[in-house]
């Protein structure tokens, strides 16, 4: 007869897909030990069965788009810092495709950011991203800058698509028909999606600025006008990923 440990063991490196047939091995062993692990079991399979209803509401968008073709996903990250560029993420993703825990980004841990964006490099028909600089974003606005790194993201992607599922916005000078959802990251999984790959480009990038300029603090507040962030400019200067319009109204310096 196996040991708890041996079976623990089992337990912990049997795939989620499997653990059904592993319950039914063990429904039957009244040791107490044996049953923690299927009842442990048995709540990881309605755990998994929850998020696969999740993940069904979340592709309600593209059922109801899927007979134009290919359906993409656009969303940005970095209105906000101070520092940094703003990022679009552009995602197509194949039909029915199920990536298990896809979410809004800022509603995920970095670790399962990182494994989600693999995945996603992994699974989709197509990623691309695109950029606008802290010099553009003071150029010509924030809003303007993401609609061109939005613009910018859609034209590298290696198919096109036929429709876009924006987050909240519509972009300009794109002839491609868009559906503008509110918090569509949380409602739409390829929109999810692109809001993950955008996180994920954005904040290495980020961590890679860190490593220039480490008086900043770049790493972790990713550009935001956290109060150490504030002090350093103050004391330090701008740095050339600056922007501008931003830091002057944070530090009430003219940097221009």
């Amino acid at each position: 007869m196996e040991s708890i440990q041996e079976i623990k063991e089992r337990f912990k490196n049997t795939p989620i897909q499997e653990l059904p047939a592993f319950c039914e091995i063990y429904r039957a062993d009244e040791r107490k030990g044996v049953q923690k692990l299927v009842e442990q079991g048995h709540k990881r399979i309605a755990a998994l069965e929850k998020e696969k209803e999740r993940l069904k509401q979340m592709r309600e968008f593209e059922r109801e788009y899927e007979h134009l073709g290919y359906i993409c996903g656009i969303d940005e990250v970095g209105r906000g810092p101070f520092a940094g560029p703003v990022v679009a993420g552009a995602v197509i993703l194949p039909p029915d495709c199920e990536i298990l825990y896809v979410n809004d980004s800022k509603q995920l841990s970095e670790k399962m950011r990182e494994q989600l964006y693999d995945e996603i490099m992994e699974k989709a028909v197509s990623v691309a991203v695109g950029y606008a600089s802290p010099q553009r974003i003071d150029e010509i606005n924030i809003l303007q800058a993401t609609y061109e790194a939005m613009r910018e993201a859609v034209s590298k992607l290696a198919v096109t698509p036929q429709i876009l599922l924006n987050d909240a916005v519509t972009i300009p000078q794109i002839t491609i028909p868009q559906v503008p959802i509110i918090k569509g990251d949380a409602k739409s999984i390829s929109i999810a999606a692109a809001s993950i790959v955008a996180k994920v480009t954005r904040d290495r990038l980020m961590r890679e600025y860190d490593k220039i300029m480490p008086e900043y603090g770049f790493a972790s507040n990713k550009g935001y006008g956290s109060k150490e962030h504030i002090e350093a400019i103050k004391k330090y200067g701008p740095t050339p990923i600056h922007r501008r319009s931003f830091i002057h109204n944070a530090t009430g310096e003219n940097y221009e």
